[in-house]
């Protein structure tokens, strides 16, 4: 599975992006979706999809803003997961 096939599989979770849009979605808009909207088998399918490496990258390289659309359990836990697991 590639990404765009990812996000047309999860496209109720994109909802509020036109669908003319949805190939358009950032890296770290996905992962900032899959993990504060998605169960844990949308995390692991994400894993698979965009590697855990890049995921930890781009959830690490959240700064400011960005950082604060992570609800703060969701930051915490994936903080602890992802750096033991995929950094």
């Amino acid at each position: 599975m590639n990404k765009q096939q990812y996000i047309e599989a999860h496209k109720n979770m994109f909802w509020y992006t036109p669908a003319d849009k949805k190939a358009e979605i950032s890296d770290a808009l996905l992962v900032e979706t899959i993990l504060n909207d998605g169960t844990l088998a949308d995390y692991k399918s994400l894993l698979q999809v965009l590697g855990p490496k890049h995921v930890a990258e781009v959830f690490f390289s959240a700064t400011g803003r960005q950082k604060q659309n992570y609800y703060p359990e969701i930051y915490h836990f994936f903080s602890l997961l992802l750096a033991k697991y995929a950094h």
